[in-house]
């Protein structure tokens, strides 16, 4: 008996992990498809086959819910992009890496659904949107941080790092982002997207590294 007691908190927490896991995948699916004015936590319980104060439990708004959601793509994001910089490795093949990875990224169908809604909230709600966004932008990026040690182990020569970051991957997200989250245009082909990665590096390190 005090075995099952024992085991009883266990299998609790589990069936809180799925229920979580299901709202959250019934929100993504109501977010990308209504907006965010439009979903409700009613149709959201529905979808996940949960009461709505169990929504509201682990969620205690709309909000909080969006924003955990986005906070969760940004993570996996940032986990693909957090390649550590290889002072052994030619620059040019690790920032590659790098920006396939990114590219990866603002591929994903979802990202780009749900970008567009955080797109209209800053139309319709503009400092709701910044909240949003400023909770997720707490931490630099790979990228940036792959930029700051290669500035570091002097093979680049950057002034400003997050300026040059943002720079570079400006040049990617203006083909392979803005197209598709503003003018709804299909994810960029593989051939497309190597010439997009090439042009932009070429670029990038034509301007700040160092002839070795």
């Amino acid at each position: 008996m005090s075995e099952i007691s024992a085991n009883e908190p266990e299998k609790t927490q589990k069936v809180s992990d799925l229920k979580r896991a299901a709202i959250l995948d019934a929100a993504i699916t109501e977010f990308s498809e209504q907006g965010f004015e439009a979903t409700s936590m009613d149709k959201i319980a529905a979808i996940a086959e949960v009461s709505k104060r169990t929504v509201y439990n682990h969620f205690p708004s709309k909000e909080v819910l969006f924003t955990e959601i986005l906070g969760k793509l940004w993570e996996k994001s940032a986990a693909q992009l957090e390649l550590e910089y290889k002072p052994g490795r030619p620059i040019r093949a690790q920032l590659e890496e790098l920006l396939w990875l990114k590219m990866e990224t603002l591929s994903n169908p979802t990202f780009i659904k749900l970008a567009r809604v955080v797109m209209a909230e800053m139309i319709h709600s503009p400092e709701r949107a910044s909240d949003m966004v400023n909770r997720l932008g707490k931490r630099e990026e790979g990228i940036t941080l792959w930029i700051r040690a290669a500035n570091a182990d002097k093979r680049l020569m950057v002034d400003d790092v997050p300026f040059a970051s943002q720079q570079l991957q400006s040049l990617i997200k203006s083909f392979a982002f803005w197209p598709q989250v503003t003018l709804n245009q299909s994810a960029l082909p593989e051939a497309e997207q190597e010439k997009v990665i090439q042009s932009a590096l070429d670029m990038f390190l034509s301007a700040y590294a160092i002839v070795e």
